[in-house]
Order: C-alpha cells, then structure tokens, then sequence
C-alpha cells in the first residue's frame, strides 16, 4: 500500500509539472502559426494518437475492448468533455475575461468536483478535506491577484468559462467511474483519439483542406519541438497518469493536485519568462496551495475505497 500510494503521488506531481509548464510551449507553438489554436490542438493529438498506436503495435502496452463495446460511448464521451469541449471553453473563456477571473474559475474545478462526486460517485470527503481544499483554492487565487490583469471580463467569458468548468468536472467524474471497466491506458487512448478526431476537421477547414498548409508547421522548428512536448508529455504522459490515478483515488483527493499547476506555471513564468513577481507573496500563496494538497491527502477517511466497482456488481449492469 506504501508503494502504491508513492507512485500515486509520484503520478500527481509529474502530470502536474508537466502541465505547469505547457503554458510555455503553447505560447511558442502558436506563435509559430499565427495563434491558430485548432491547428496546434490537431497536430498535438493526432501525435499523441499515432504515439499511443506504436506503443499498441509493438505491444508495448495492450487494449481489450472485447465485451466493452455497448459501453465504450462512455469513454467516447469522456474525450468529448475534454480535450474537446474544455479546451474550447477555456480558450474562449480567457478571450472574455480578465486573467484573474478566469484563473480563479479554472481553479472552481477541484471544488465543484469534490461536490459532484457525492451523488454521482457517492464519494463523501470529510470535513478536513473540504477545507484544506477551500485552502488551496485559496492559494490560487491569491496568485492570481498578484498576475497582470490583463482583459475584460463580459457574460461570454462568464459562460464559456462556466462550459469550462463543468466538463472538466464531467471528465474527472467519467475517468473514476469508468476505471473498473476500462484501463488506465484504454481511457486515455480514447479521450487522445477524441480530441484527434475532433479537432482535425476544424483545423482542415480553417486552411480551406489545403494539405501543404496543414503540415506546413511541421517543418518549422519552432512550432514541432513544443508541440511534441505538449503531444508526448502533456498529453500521453499526463493525461494518462490523471486516469492512473483516477483508478485508485477519490475525486476529492485526485482534483486537488490541479492546483498544482498554477503554483509551477507562475514559478516557471518568473523564472523562465521574467514576469512579475512578488517573491514574498508568491512563495506564501505556494505554500497554501501545497499545504492544501496535502490536508485533502492528510484527512481521508481510513476505509475509503481505492478502487470503484464495476457497474454488473452494483446494478446488473
């Protein structure tokens, strides 16, 4: 059980890293293509995909879907939630809002999350949990109120920010539900194939189906080396990790690592960017988010289920 929960932990934090600084490569991918942000979604999970398909070819990892197949919309729909809608939700959110605003929103999910997770899960976090969460919370947005408030914020930002939130949530709920039934691996080479499928159509049609133009940005260096790192660690890597941890760990206790990602962004855009920041604050609204963390881990309850049963042994399936 040790092991087992330091490889959980082992899972949260490089996932998390990893997303802390694809803020970094996502502004350099799309400053390589004129901020055309469907084209870089394409080509990030249509690589992510074909990764994922050598891994099955030369059977470094296998998918069984034998006897899943009148379930398997569900995983389907899990990749619908996000990438697909999230990304779009968010992307939009952040064109109408200001940058506070929309931090603290995307900072929402871990909160809405452990709340949704009662009835749909029957998941009960304790007390303990639920403040340490709020703590967290409160971390983020404290950093947030140190960032350049750059934007405007109108009901359009409100609403796709709202989408944002609430798939994201969809998704966490879907990933823990669905893991008696499907592998950690299964899951995320759906969710991956979703967002190829999804977001390459858009991107095709943005460039009037002009191949050359599609793979253009393939060729240049400064577009294919961040995406790659957002297709192999951002996306197989870490998405795949979240649906690890998912198969063994609460909502509450595995949504709460995403703030995480807003404690290394900021560092890193410090450090790496020069971006503002106030090592004092800073540094004190870290540590809430990490103290937060590790109260939600601290508090669960000692007889909490690592495992979620499969539907055929609660309802007949």
């Amino acid at each position: 059980m040790k092991k087992k929960g330091f490889l959980l932990f082992l899972a949260a934090v490089v996932s998390h890293v990893f997303w802390g600084f694809s803020f970094l490569f996502t502004n350099a991918a799309l400053n390589a293509v004129h901020d055309d942000l469907f084209l870089l979604l394409s080509h990030r999970f249509l690589i992510a995909f074909a990764i994922m398909n050598l891994l099955l070819l030369f059977r470094v990892v296998k998918v069984d879907f034998r006897g899943k197949w009148k379930r398997i919309w569900l995983p389907a729909l899990m990749g619908l939630m996000e990438p697909v809608i999230y990304f779009i939700g968010e992307e939009n959110g952040m064109m109408h809002s200001t940058t506070i605003f929309s931090g603290v929103m995307i900072a929402m999910i871990p909160i809405v999350a452990i709340f949704a997770a009662i009835p749909a899960l029957h998941e009960k976090p304790t007390v303990g949990q639920i403040l340490f969460s709020v703590l967290s919370l409160s971390g983020v947005i404290g950093i947030g109120l140190l960032t350049k408030n750059d934007g405007a914020l109108d009901w359009a930002g409100v609403i796709w920010l709202t989408v944002a939130v609430l798939s994201a949530v969809a998704y966490g709920l879907l990933d823990r539900g669905l893991s008696a039934e499907f592998t950690a691996f299964e899951r995320t080479y759906l969710m991956i194939g979703m967002g190829a499928v999804c977001f390459t159509p858009v991107a095709l049609f943005r460039v009037r189906f002009d191949m050359g133009a599609f793979f253009a940005p393939l060729g240049n260096t400064a577009f294919l080396l961040p995406v790659l790192f957002l297709s192999v660690f951002c996306s197989v890597v870490s998405y795949f990790l979240l649906s690890y941890m998912a198969t063994y760990m609460t909502v509450t206790r595995s949504t709460v690592y995403a703030n995480l990602t807003t404690a290394i962004s900021v560092v890193a855009g410090a450090l790496i960017l020069r971006e503002p920041f106030d090592p004092i604050l800073g540094t004190l609204f870290c540590v809430l988010i990490l103290v937060g963390i590790y109260g939600v881990q601290r508090f669960a309850r000692k007889n909490e289920p690592d495992t979620v049963q499969k539907p055929n042994q609660t309802n007949g399936g």
